[in-house]
Order: C-alpha cells, then sequence, then structure tokens
C-alpha cells in the first residue's frame, strides 16, 4: 500500500511524524506493507515551487492508496493568484471526498470527558451552506445591493444518498444506531430532501435503528445523554459544528480524528488547526493525527478486504487509549506532563 504523506505547516510535520512513527510499529507488528512517499505542500512547497500545492502533489494522490495530511496554516497563504492554493478544499474537489467521517468518545484518563460518549460524526462534505461547495463558477453567496446579502444551500438526491449510505454502511459495523440531524420544518426542501434519502434507506435496513432529531436538541442531547448516540447523519454546516462540540465534549481538540473519504480514496487530516503558536515546541498533541490514521488503515481494510489492517486499526486506538491514561505521557492540553515525542513512544511502546 502506497501513502502519500503531506506534512502540512506549523505543527503539521511534527504531529504527522508521529503518526508515520506509530503505523511503522503498526506495520512491522501486523505485516501490513505499507510504503510512504512524503511530497511538499504549504509554505515549504510555496518557497520552493510557488505554489502551496502542485499539480505533481494532487496526481500523487490520485495514484495513492491513501494519504496522510497535516494542518494546513490557510491564513497565511498568499492570495490564489500568488500560489496560494486551498489545499484541503482542492484535493477535497478532485479526490471527491464527500464524506468526512469524525469519531469522538471518551477515553480513560482523559480529564473532561463525557461518560458515555462514543459516536461517528458521518458529515457530507461537497455541498451545503459553505460558498465555494455550492456553484459550478463563482461562490454561493452574493450580494443584489449593498444593503442585502444572500447564502444558497445546496443539497442534491446524489449526495445526500451517497453520505447516507456511508453512513449506514459504518452503522452496520458498530451498534447499529443512526441518528440523522438536519431541521426539516424549518429548511423543507433542503432538509427535506436530505432526509428523504435518509429514511429509503432506513426503510431498507430494518436491522439498523433510525432517528431524526433538529440540530439544537441534537447539540443538547449530545451533551445531556451521549450514550442514545452511534452513527450521527448530517449535512455540511451543522456536521462542522456537531464535530467540534463531540471534540471538547471528548476532552479537547486535540483528539479531533477526521478521515475525508470517497469511493475511490481517503485523506486522513486530523480535525484541527495548525497551531503557529506551539510549532517547534513539541509539545503539540499527536493524537488526533495518529487517530485519524488509523481510520485510514481501517478504510484501507475495508475497501481491500484485508482483516491485519483492521486489526492493525484497532490496535492503534487501543494504544492511543493506554498512553492517554498515562499522565506522563499525556500532552499539557490534556493535563499531563508528556510532550508530542514522549505521547507518540508510548504508543508505540503499547504496539509493540
Amino acid at each position: 500500500m502506497n501513502i502519500v504523506v503531506m506534512p502540512g505547516d506549523d505543527i503539521g510535520p511534527e504531529i504527522v511524524g508521529a503518526a508515520l512513527d506509530v503505523l511503522r510499529a503498526a506495520d512491522a507488528a501486523h505485516t501490513l506493507g505499507l510504503r510512504f512517499t512524503e511530497i511538499e505542500v504549504g509554505m515549504a512547497s510555496h518557497r520552493r515551487n510557488g505554489t502551496t500545492l502542485t499539480d505533481a502533489a494532487i496526481q500523487a494522490a490520485l495514484d495513492a492508496d491513501g494519504v496522510i495530511l497535516g494542518p494546513c496554516g490557510m491564513t497565511d497563504y498568499p492570495p490564489l493568484a500568488q500560489g496560494g492554493v486551498n489545499i484541503p478544499g482542492t484535493i477535497r474537489k478532485r479526490l471527491d471526498l464527500y464524506a468526512n467521517l469524525r469519531p469522538a468518545r471518551s477515553r480513560p484518563g482523559v480529564p473532561d470527558a463525557r461518560r458515555g460518549l462514543d459516536v461517528l460524526i458521518a458529515r457530507e462534505n461537497t455541498e451545503g451552506f459553505y460558498a465555494d461547495r455550492t456553484m459550478f463558477q463563482g461562490i454561493g453567496e452574493f450580494m443584489p445591493t449593498e444593503d442585502i446579502a444572500l447564502s444558497v444551500r445546496k443539497i442534491t438526491r446524489q449526495g445526500s444518498r451517497r453520505i447516507a449510505q456511508v453512513a449506514f454502511d459504518y452503522a452496520a459495523r458498530r451498534r447499529r444506531s443512526i441518528t440523522a440531524v438536519g431541521k426539516q420544518h424549518v429548511l423543507q426542501m433542503t432538509d427535506g430532501l436530505f432526509m428523504g434519502e435518509a429514511y429509503a434507506l432506513a426503510g431498507a435496513h430494518p436491522d439498523i435503528a433510525f432517528r431524526e432529531m433538529d440540530i439544537d436538541a441534537m447539540a443538547a442531547d449530545l451533551y445531556t445523554r451521549p450514550e442514545r448516540h452511534d452513527v450521527i447523519l448530517i449535512t455540511n454546516m451543522f456536521g462542522d459544528i456537531l464535530s467540534n462540540e463531540a471534540a471538547a465534549l471528548s476532552g479537547g481538540l486535540g483528539l479531533a480524528a477526521a478521515l475525508n473519504a470517497g469511493d475511490g480514496h481517503a485523506v486522513a487530516n486530523a480535525g484541527h488547526g495548525s497551531a503557529p503558536d506551539i510549532a517547534g515546541r513539541g509539545i503539540a498533541n499527536p493524537a488526533g493525527m495518529i487517530l485519524s490514521a488509523a481510520l485510514l488503515v481501517e478504510w484501507l481494510g475495508v475497501r481491500h478486504g484485508k482483516p491485519a489492517f483492521l486489526a492493525a486499526a484497532a490496535a492503534i486506538q487501543a494504544a492511543v487509549d493506554e498512553a492517554l491514561a498515562d499522565s506522563g505521557a499525556r500532552t499539557g492540553d490534556l493535563g499531563g506532563n508528556g510532550t508530542t515525542q514522549t505521547f507518540t513512544r508510548r504508543v508505540v511502546r503499547a504496539l509493540s
């Protein structure tokens, strides 16, 4: 399996390096046959090539079995005309990564984690209210006059059906329960279309429990009764907001794992930023990136029918739990005394 590695900016190289150490240990323990090809992106690429994302990097991602992408410091990028390409957005579009998968659960030893939390958010990743995902040309926001601003929300039947299918596929491997989240009685056409596809799949899968909840009620219920929920099926912007709440309830954004996946490609990309204020200090929490890599290993195992990959992904999860329970290894953002390296070594030791 050829894995393309794009370290990103700021803390990206540090936490991606940690994830690679863990993947190499998992490879050795489970004989996965992983090969890693590192490709510069972000400001390192801009300094060398005049662009944050070269055509060759995009082609390498298309050709790879999977991609690991570190956080990108896009707020510091130059304008697009000067080579400041939005890396995650461009890769998402070119590889058609329509499913953003974000797990969150409470883990032993993590302070402030909400007991009973164990969810997987299946967020539609290509449509919705985000302005860059609604139009063939231009953006989905416009101002007819200087005093009026409008934003278009795009929901398609195909987009709704395929993210619903992903949610049902994951629910079948988890606790066989789905909560579909929106605001159908207000957004009657768009959420109506989205929920219609979800209900159609629910009818075809009577063995999987299905409920619909409004987004505001869901935000409260995730806090008060997290144990009620397993897979959460949700549209783009609502999913972005709810996944950050779930990450906070799991103990902090440093644990925010994410996989962007489509039918033929997947990119592990932690659900937090590049944290330039702590770059190079050795204190960044690599857990989210490590757990994102585990999601990629699991995806490869399912896609290619490789039980060893599924076992390796589960082993990485267990090793991270073991490291998080150790205050000497756990990083400072989670109340521990560890560093990026001590945490990584603790995970590797648990795998070995």
